[in-house]
């Protein structure tokens, strides 16, 4: 009793709202709607349009391609510098080793990857609009060049040891590299300015981290020859990943126990650093740079103790002293790798502006799309003529350059600028670094990526079609290789769309008890359907591959058939017809039997005239339990020709069985499509669309109570 009083109190004290207007179909809402005037542009006109050009749009063009314009000359010294440079510094001393480990797996030097970390990091400062992604290399973009170079110049052709001699091999090598890379570089800067930014929605959630999995499992498995110190082949391609296993397997009595110990005790180091990097993070002023320090710790205990000569160690080796001059790399457009231009462009990008779009969101800020995937170009196209290979955004140093206190793109230009010290300054001291140590360094920096097998659980418990979508891209990309897996797990998730446009739900839909507010009559006790009214919703578009899906739900969920019902009027009246027939049959003989003498055709004359109407009075054709259906199209977004065409047949074959059929919530769009596929005619006007479901009732009350009015009058 309590329980309802409390209840009672609670609508009471609701907001209400009362509204009196007649009830609109859309042919009475839009007399009373008067249309903007627009007049359309020819295409002369649209080209002029966009050719003009003045100050304000000149400056508009020139502050979102260049952002730095806009942002730098209000940039609050007092408050972001101190955040900025101790930000730099960090993310900076992150570069190094990452740097030099991840250009293991893009089959180049170790030097170049110093290169890839200062010269797009640097130019991203004047293009990008992030605020805090760290641009750089990143294993799974690195894995992926790798696997082409490793393709197009195959280690039976050139040996990748970086004390090599052979100066032809190793600029042949580096001609097949900086082809690939400037391809790729040209392939994102022309898609940056065709506005290709939309890519990236194909690329969901659970095909990125289901495809990421997959590429750092392909990145593990490559830096087990480094930890173990083991000679194997390179493979790329499909079934890579098994090659590469069965041969690091079948070469594991080789292994350097110098090498592995050596891995191992830098792995464990790095795993304790991050360790109490993330326990201490809020008494820690900035985090322990364990990299560096592990780096240093390897390089020194290798040079004194001579562990390449002495242990058969392999060491980074020569690093060039200070800046290459630039050269026109020389473009070799192979159509070999215009694929995997393609699917690393994508995969760069969609990486960035997710980082991107997650610290705008987090610090109040928003992101050009577009702009990031022009920055990105820009940087790889330039780079390229320093020798360096495409880059992207990095997870975890993005993370520690946001954590450790980086307000704006300087902090970027800092890290840049350390980087420049060591290529410039220091880099030689690093050639005695063991390999093996970047091998270390790129296994932990995995293991956030390799976390998301938990995936599998939480999709499971979530949602069974992004579940079959990461499984899809981790397993594909596994064995067919990361750009075929990449194109297959993106035609799957593709799919999957139009499966759910196959399957959608549908509901019946019924009022909740005084007011205009419709909702699933499954769902909730209170709802409650008007007599002899069906409302039919579908939370999907209606086109070619569900139509026929819509039209047999729409029968079952009504209980109403057309074809059925008008096959069995037909059966009943010919069964009537042979009931009449029958009946004079009868009439005849007792007529007959009673005056024998009567002709013929006066006998006929009378039993016409004679016969009683009973049967035609009392017999009723089968009929629908329903007088209207009302079809909710608030869901629906588009509709084509089939779609329109099935609807006009639904409307039709109802009508036949006396069920009056309109469309509730239909959407200015959608009219616009229905009125140019021609689905309108004199029998199905403007009239049967109504603006909400509660207009669409009254009018069907009102008609069927006409309808019933007029048939007592007769």
């Amino acid at each position: 009793m309590e329980h309802a009083q409390e209840e009672e109190a609670c609508l009471e004290q609701t907001q209400r709202y009362c509204v009196q207007r007649p009830i609109y179909n859309q042919e009475l809402l839009q007399g009373q709607l008067h249309r903007r005037q627009r007049t359309p542009q020819t295409l002369g006109q649209k080209i002029a349009h966009s050719c003009r050009c003045s100050s304000k749009k000149a400056k508009s063009s020139l502050y979102s391609f260049m952002p730095i314009l806009k942002w730098l000359p209000r940039y609050p010294v007092k408050e972001y510098l101190l955040g900025d440079i101790i930000s730099g510094v960090s993310t900076g001393i992150m570069q190094l080793p990452q740097g030099l480990a991840y250009s293991l797996l893009a089959a180049v030097p170790p030097v170049f990857g110093l290169y890839s970390s200062f010269y797009p990091v640097f130019l991203y400062t004047f293009f990008g609009t992030s605020r805090h992604i760290s641009i750089g290399t990143f294993a799974v973009i690195s894995m992926m060049v790798g696997g082409v170079a490793v393709r197009e110049v195959p280690d039976e052709i050139i040996s990748l040891d970086s004390n090599s001699t052979n100066i032809t091999d190793v600029l042949e090598y580096y001609s097949a590299r900086d082809a690939k890379r400037v391809q790729v570089a040209v392939t994102l800067l022309s898609l940056g300015f065709l506005r290709f930014g939309f890519v990236a929605i194909y690329l969901t959630e659970p095909l990125v981290r289901g495809f990421t999995t997959a590429a750092a499992v392909h990145v593990f498995i490559s830096q087990l020859k480094y930890l173990l110190g083991i000679q194997t082949s390179r493979f790329s391609g499909p079934l890579s990943v098994v090659y590469v296993s069965t041969a690091v397997l079948s070469k594991i009595t080789t292994t350097n126990i110098a090498t592995m110990i050596v891995g191992l005790t830098c792995i464990i180091l790095l795993l304790t650093g991050k360790k109490i990097n993330r326990r201490f993070k809020k008494k820690l002023p900035v985090p322990v740079p364990m990299e560096i320090i592990v780096v240093i710790i390897g390089t020194g205990v290798s040079a004194g103790m001579n562990l390449n000569e002495s242990y058969k160690v392999k060491v980074v080796g020569s690093i060039p002293q200070g800046l290459r001059a630039p050269a026109v790399p020389q473009i070799q457009l192979n159509p070999a790798m215009l694929g995997d231009a393609v699917a690393i462009a994508i995969v760069g990008f969609s990486m960035a502006v997710s980082m991107a779009k997650i610290f705008a969101l987090k610090h109040g800020y928003t992101i050009d799309g577009n702009q990031e995937l022009i920055a990105l170009g820009i940087c790889n196209s330039v780079g390229s003529f320093f020798q360096t290979f495409p880059i992207t955004c990095s997870m975890s140093r993005s993370l520690v350059q946001e954590g450790t206190g980086g307000k704006t793109q300087i902090a970027g230009a800092l890290s840049a600028v350390i980087v420049l010290l060591v290529i410039v300054a220091i880099g030689y001291l690093f050639e005695p670094l063991p390999q093996t140590v970047l091998a270390g360094i790129v296994m932990v920096n995995l293991k956030g990526m390799l976390k998301q097998f938990r995936d599998i659980r939480h999709f499971w418990r979530t949602s069974k079609i992004e579940l079959a979508i990461w499984m899809v891209a981790f397993v594909a990309s596994l064995f067919l290789g990361l750009e075929y897996g990449l194109l297959t797990a993106v035609t799957f998730a593709i799919i999957t769309v139009i499966y759910r446009t196959q399957r959608p739900k549908y509901r019946i839909l019924g009022q909740i008890p005084n007011t205009d507010i419709y909702c699933d009559v499954e769902e909730y006790e209170e709802v409650k359907e008007y007599p002899g009214i069906k409302i039919f919703q579908a939370n999907t578009s209606i086109y070619f591959a569900n139509c026929e899906s819509y039209r047999n739900t729409l029968r079952k969920m009504t209980g109403v058939n057309p074809s059925i019902i008008l096959a069995a009027r037909r059966k009943a009246l010919k069964r009537h017809a042979r009931e009449i027939k029958a009946a004079n049959e009868q009439r005849k003989k007792a007529v007959l039997k009673d005056s024998g003498s009567t002709p013929p055709h006066t006998l006929g004359i009378i039993i016409v005239q004679d016969m009683p109407l009973d049967e035609h009075e009392h017999f009723v054709l089968p009929k629908a339990n329903i007088h209207s259906l009302i079809l909710d199209f608030t869901p629906v977004n588009f509709v084509d020709s089939v779609g329109a065409k099935t609807l006009k047949s639904i409307i039709q074959k109802f009508n036949e069985v006396g069920v009056f059929v309109c469309i509730a919530g239909c959407s200015d769009p959608v009219t616009n499509e229905l009125t140019r596929l021609n689905f309108f005619d004199k029998s199905i006007t403007r009239e049967l669309l109504f603006h909400s479901i509660h207009d669409a009732v009254l009018a069907c009350q009102m008609k069927h109570g006409s309808a019933a009015q007029a048939d007592s009058n007769l």
